[in-house]
């Protein structure tokens, strides 16, 4: 009996367990149907979904310039699944859902990840979204529920994609998701973005084309090949790859597809300004995306249509001019251009042009060249004189700082030799900072970045909001002559600091941008002024050295495309191979800048910024101008000018022959006088100096140019009457000592061309005035005595490694050892015993 009674004891203790497992079984269950299943939308919905929101997009003056509608006009064009390449469909499906025609609507493996992270973080942050639930995310949720990165969403997403898998067919999925998906630049559907892209019908797309469209979809911005085509080169690449992975290619195919140069292009649709269009619609995209796909926004933008179109105009003009040029000039092979017009004190885009024009395939008129990185040339030589004057440098320089525009080595980061030259390979000896950028010296400017430091120009350029050169490891000297690349808008944006005194501008696309009920969602607002990047002192001598015309003469003659009629400050820039050319300057009020070349970057011919952007800028500036008032730019407090000798930059003295009045931040004019005009007493009978047995009659006072050492050949070379020997240099005496050449970590190649004693290198050195004697030490032996100014040796090269160093003996019997300059000799080897490098072609 007792034994029975346990026995229903624990029976019943089963039953009351069984009965709360129960019970909580329907509280989970109905708890999760509450959390999944309750007011998910409706399958039948689907359709709804695919209509098109209204978006108008207004200029300045409220005129249209684009207007997205609804399916019917064009804009999304449906296509049959039967009508596309296969290429199409394998692309996205290996790169969107590799095993679509597989699971049921969902991918088991990526909703298990999806959980994972959910339980790891929070959040869903991974993948797992196949095609089918994409579509359910896209079509059937609203804005803000396909915003959330949750498991709730991703959970009844995936219900959403069983229930479609049940009641669609997969082809019929694919094909909605390929009408449907956004492949960017205002492109919905591959028929669209066929168009948008490859001015051509889905049908005709190659290999190649297919796997760049099916790459854009996870995100069109950043894979967009018109801005950015580099990131969209790699996601190509990886589309490639997984076509090859899944069996749809060989990588023999996948190799022929990736080397394929593409040519983009679109064909005509109602759009005006449709480079700048497609920058405000990723700005809408990106911070307004609830507003824009619920039911469309009205966004009034900075542009003026009348300034884009005679941007335009300007630009089809000139080039057309290039191209078609007076009989005996030879054609340029000039074809693309671009513009930005901006305010530079707001930063408001008021003209940006990216090609003269956007449907033309023929030269890739969709690239948007304002945005695409390319080579700036001299464009960044302002900022590098600019951080050069920063009156908080311990060294700060001065437009009357004197640089010597002579053959200069100097040594890379990499350890080699660079010395660089100007345009024309002319030299013009000891020139002003003035003249230097007004005339756009290359030598000058690569010693000033010298002076500063690399990282210095990278520092201000970037505070400026140019975005392409902060990888310092990547440049070396030749940066401030083009050896980086940036972007147009930026650049100008950069230079509308110099117009605004100091103060950085970002560019701003958008002034107004309300829902489809009238509220407004945004409102331009005027920039922070309160910190300059740029001493407004330092902005303005650049402003002042840009826009004087008498300085800019010996490059550009007194009639130059800079000049346009009202004060305009103006900068140049020409890359060495022609690839690119610019122009960017401007006034109190407006700040432009112009590039022209060719998107495909084929070199023009003989094409420099003065005779290919310059016309433009020039055209572009009067035509917007006209009938404003002509503006002076703004002299900020603390600066004075003074007097200075146009030779130097010191202070005058009555040798002297020609002097200029210069601007200086105060506490910057120089303190002392002028050295390089020097008077000495000379005998008329022997052109020696005059000395006490010199009859009166016989003495004669005559001015010489007294340059540096380093200046010597060029001085000769230009004919220069020198001081005569053993006289007594003002200044002499401080000469450092050192080796002027050979250049250090210079590489000379030995040739069997020319007998061997006759291939020889000159050693020169800079010395004190006094100096008595220069012995040449090679590889810690004694090479040569020369006691004879002006102390230099023929040297016969032979192969090696070689250091070089000299020892000064003054005449008070001191010595200075200089500092080793290091260079190699190559031996000559014949063709045929030359190690093979690469590949031959």
């Amino acid at each position: 009996m007792k034994r029975v009674w346990f026995a229903w004891k624990r029976r019943r203790r089963w039953q009351q367990v069984a009965v709360i497992v129960f019970a909580l079984a329907l509280v989970c269950t109905a708890a999760v149907y509450q959390w999944i299943l309750v007011d998910l939308p409706d399958i039948a919905a689907l359709e709804a979904g695919m209509a098109l929101p209204s978006t108008i997009i207004y200029d300045r003056q409220g005129r249209v310039l684009y207007q997205i509608a609804d399916p019917e006009t064009g804009v999304n064009q449906v296509v049959s699944l039967d009508d596309l390449p296969d290429y199409l469909i394998q692309a996205t499906i290996a790169t969107e859902d590799a095993n679509f025609y597989q699971h049921p609507g969902v991918d088991v493996e990526g909703v298990v990840r999806a959980l994972w992270i959910n339980v790891k973080g929070g959040e869903v942050v991974a993948g797992g979204s196949t095609i089918t639930q994409q579509v359910a995310r896209n079509l059937l949720f609203d804005p803000a529920q396909r915003a959330e990165r949750t498991l709730q969403r991703k959970l009844r997403e995936s219900v959403l994609a069983l229930r479609l898998n049940q009641h669609y067919s997969r082809d019929k999925i694919l094909e909605i998701y390929l009408n449907q998906t956004y492949y960017g630049n205002m492109a919905y559907g591959v028929a669209a973005a066929s168009r948008a892209y490859f001015g051509k019908s889905a049908a005709d797309l190659t290999l190649a084309e297919c796997a760049m469209l099916a790459g854009l979809p996870q995100a069109p911005g950043q894979y967009d090949p018109l801005t950015n085509p580099e990131t969209a080169k790699d996601r190509q690449r990886v589309v490639l790859d997984l076509m090859v992975k899944h069996g749809y290619l060989s990588a023999t195919q996948a190799n022929q597809a990736y080397d394929e140069a593409l040519q983009y292009a679109s064909v005509p649709f109602p759009i005006e300004a449709p480079h700048f269009i497609a920058a405000v619609w990723k700005q809408l995209e990106r911070n307004y995306p609830e507003a824009l796909y619920e039911g469309g926004v009205e966004v009034i933008t900075t542009l003026d249509l009348d300034w884009q179109n005679a941007a335009q105009d300007a630009a089809r003009r000139h080039l057309d001019w290039l191209n078609n040029p007076p009989a005996g000039e030879p054609e340029h092979n000039a074809h693309n251009a671009a513009l930005v017009a901006m305010d530079p004190y707001t930063g408001q885009i008021l003209a940006m042009l990216g090609s003269p024009d956007y449907f033309d395939e023929e030269i890739d008129g969709a690239v948007n060249a304002a945005l695409a990185p390319r080579q700036p040339g001299s464009a960044l030589k302002p900022f590098t004189y600019a951080a050069a004057l920063d009156p908080a440098r311990a060294e700060a320089w001065t437009p009357a700082t004197m640089i010597m525009d002579i053959g200069t080595p100097f040594v890379t980061r990499r350890l080699e030799s660079y010395t660089p030259s100007n345009f024309g390979l002319v030299e013009h000896g000891p020139v002003l900072i003035r003249e230097a950028l007004a005339s756009s010296y290359n030598i000058p400017a690569v010693v000033a970045l010298d002076h500063i430091g690399l990282d210095a120009l990278v520092r201000l350029t970037t505070r400026l909001g140019i975005s392409t050169l902060t990888d310092t490891s990547r440049f070396d000297l030749s940066l401030t002559l083009g050896g980086g690349e940036v972007r147009l808008l930026e650049l100008t944006a950069a230079y509308g600091a110099l117009a605004n005194g100091g103060y950085r501008i970002d560019p701003a696309y958008i002034l107004e941008v309300r829902d489809r009920d009238g509220n407004l969602l945004y409102e331009w607002q005027p920039p922070d002024h309160s910190q300059p990047v740029i001493d407004p002192r330092v902005a303005f001598l650049i402003t002042d050295i840009l826009s004087d015309n008498q300085a800019r003469i010996p490059s550009f003659g007194p009639a130059s495309a800079l000049n346009i009629g009202r004060p305009a400050a103006a900068k140049t820039g020409t890359t060495t191979d022609f690839r690119d050319n610019w122009t960017v300057g401007y006034t109190p009020n407006l700040v432009t800048g112009v590039w022209v070349g060719n998107a495909d970057n084929m070199p023009m011919v003989e094409v420099s910024g003065i005779s290919g952007a310059g016309p433009i800028w020039h055209e572009f500036m009067r035509r917007v101008l006209r009938g404003q008032p002509e503006l002076e730019f703004d002299v900020p407090a603390g600066l004075v000018r003074a007097e200075v000798c146009a030779t130097s930059g010191l202070l005058p003295t009555e040798n002297c022959p020609k002097t200029q009045w210069e601007w200086f931040i105060d506490g910057t004019v120089p303190t002392g006088y002028d050295t390089f005009y020097q008077r000495f007493t000379l005998d008329s009978r022997t052109g020696l100096l005059a000395d006490d047995a010199t009859p009166p009659e016989y003495r004669e006072d005559r001015v010489y140019l007294v340059l540096p050492p380093e200046a010597r050949d060029w001085a000769l070379r230009r004919g220069i009457p020198q001081p005569p020997i053993g006289a007594e240099i003002v200044g002499g005496r401080d000469v450092l000592a050192r080796l002027l050449s050979p250049d250090p970590y210079t590489v000379f190649r030995l040739t069997p061309i020319l007998p061997e004693d006759q291939q020889r290198v000159r050693l020169t050195i800079a010395v004190p005035t006094h100096t008595e004697r220069v012995i040449y030490w090679l590889d810690d032996e004694l090479l040569i005595s020369v006691n004879e100014t002006p102390f230099d040796y023929w040297w016969t090269l032979y192969p090696g490694d070689h250091e070089l160093y000299a020892e000064v003996t003054l005449d008070d019997g001191s010595t200075i050892t200089t500092d080793s300059v290091e260079f190699q000799v190559a031996a000559w080897v014949p063709p045929e015993e030359r190690p093979i490098s690469g590949p031959a072609e």
